[in-house]
């Protein structure tokens, strides 16, 4: 991905309503979820769910399908994963680094427990 790519995409999740929407899309697979549905699970007017969908949309994030009546809207995988490559690409990189095991991304349970863990000590 390109740096201003990147930073529109980042922009479209800096928001709480886009970020739970595009994890509910990430989560819904490759058939996606209508936007019937999103709104119900996140209790937003219709109004409102289309102007967050939009952001998602523009930046590349989210596709949108037309099925008869039904807007379907699903995760954009490949630019999920670029958005990721493009923030870990150089993860440790340095020569006299010695992160490489860090630098692997984890589980978000397993992220949470290590936090957990480090807190509590």
């Amino acid at each position: 991905m390109k740096t201003d790519e990147v930073v529109i995409a980042l922009g479209a999740l800096a928001h709480e309503y886009r970020l739970r929407v595009y994890r509910m899309l990430v989560e819904a697979g490759p058939g996606g979820m209508n936007a019937g549905r999103i709104a119900e699970r996140l209790q937003l007017p219709p109004s409102s769910l289309t102007f967050h969908l939009q952001q998602l949309q523009r930046a590349g994030l989210i596709t949108q399908e037309r099925n008869s009546r039904q807007l379907i809207y699903s995760a954009d995988y490949s630019v999920m994963n670029g958005l990721v490559g493009f923030l870990t690409e150089n993860c440790c990189a340095a020569p006299e680094s010695e992160c490489a095991a860090d630098c692997a991304p984890a589980p978000a349970k397993a992220r949470l427990a290590k936090r957990r863990t480090r807190v509590g000590s």
